[in-house]
């Protein structure tokens, strides 16, 4: 009989390995170190892919529910020059529907016996025991001891370092995240040039992505090349000054542009930009591996979460296909994953040049229009 799976982390990759093996009746249990669902807001909007995100939405039986949460017209793209020209509108044609990533967890969430998230648990040590068990130390200081164990949880896993040395690096990119509300009506020069869905806004070295999302909603990133030394010189306690620093460095780009920053409503947050290294792979080691972030972190371009869904799906039919044999299930699920990963950590490096490069924003509308390597797909909101 297949032993009972601990997975670490109730993101969107640990929350479909759960809601996969419940489907096949293998009982897992997730620990997260947030105290409930609603403890933090989950980011913005996600374009979901037919190829591994819906897959992974359909063996977990929930395509029907997915489909009653997407935003309709969210997936139309536009690329522009600092200027406000625009040099490629896209409606959306409905490939890569955009659903809001909060919306993704909660129905992932309630298709799950409540009992197995276990909220406030924050892994602190993990020990390998032998025989494939490894014992688990919470920082509220409970433990408990796992025959086969999953690291579901992102960058800076604890679980990693059981597997590889490996540890992400900052890839010299960081966006700066900001919020207007009621944009038509408030804010109408900065929603008419974001339009329907996503607004890339690009020169090299620096850019403006926007997405809109329901309810009038303009979800910003703001992109700057720089290092992250320059980033530790500005105090982001300070909003006020935070904002003029930032725009400073759109002097003279459009003023539907700049509004993005300048109007922003939400205080900016720094999401630096890191990645492990293209082709991250481990020797199997028995009863632990991981999957999404934790496996792969790499640049944005709309792969990370369809990724962490994808590997948590095919992790647990690995797992409920081979119950006399999990080692095999999980060497055969890392083999697949390592191939799938590095090629779309390759994509992601191309992306964020296609995005912030000497091109921009040209080189961008080239992808976007079939001129290079990746065709009409695009890139998505990070």
């Amino acid at each position: 009989m297949t032993k009972s799976v601990t997975i670490i982390g109730a993101g969107l990759g640990g929350l479909t390995l759960a809601r996969v093996l419940h489907v096949h009746g293998v009982p897992a249990t997730i620990y997260e170190a947030e105290l409930s669902a609603e403890t933090r807001t989950q980011g913005g909007q996600l374009d979901i892919h037919e190829q591994d995100g819906q897959a992974a939405l359909e063996a977990a039986g929930l395509t029907d529910a997915f489909r009653a949460i997407i935003h309709e017209g969210g997936a139309a793209s536009r690329v522009l020059d600092q200027d406000g020209a625009v040099l490629l509108d896209e409606p959306d044609d409905s490939r890569r529907p955009e659903v809001l990533r909060g919306d993704l967890r909660r129905i992932l969430l309630e298709s799950l016996p409540a009992e197995t998230v276990q909220w406030g648990r924050k892994l602190t040590d993990v020990a390998p025991l032998g025989d494939g068990r490894h014992a688990l130390t919470f920082a509220e200081g409970s433990s408990v001891t796992t025959g086969l164990l999953v690291g579901a949880d992102g960058a800076w896993s604890k679980v990693r370092p059981l597997l590889s040395i490996a540890a992400p690096e900052y890839v010299g990119t960081t966006f700066i995240e900001t919020y207007l509300y009621d944009a038509d009506e408030r804010h109408a020069a900065a929603a008419e040039a974001v339009g329907a869905g996503a607004m890339f806004a690009l020169a090299p070295g620096k850019g403006i992505f926007a997405h809109r999302e329901a309810g009038g909603v303009l979800h910003t990133y703001v992109a700057l090349n720089r290092s992250a030394e320059w980033f530790a010189g500005i105090d982001f306690g300070e909003a006020a000054a935070v904002t003029a620093r930032i725009a400073a460095e759109f002097d003279g780009w459009a003023p539907a542009l700049t509004a993005l920053i300048t109007d922003g409503e939400a205080a900016p947050i720094p999401r630096p930009i890191y990645a492990l290294p293209s082709g991250h792979r481990w020797d199997h080691v028995p009863g632990v591996t991981l999957l999404g972030d934790a496996a792969h972190l790499a640049s944005p371009a709309g792969e990370g979460a369809n990724l962490a869904m994808f590997d948590g799906a095919e992790l647990g039919k690995a797992i409920a296909a081979r119950p006399d044999d999990i080692e095999a299930a999980l060497a055969a699920y890392e083999a697949a994953m390592f191939a799938r990963s590095e090629s779309a950590a390759t994509d992601a490096h191309l992306v964020l040049d296609l995005c912030l490069g000497d091109r921009a924003p040209l080189s961008l509308v080239d992808f976007f229009t079939g001129a290079v390597r990746g065709g009409r797909e695009g890139p998505a909101q990070p």
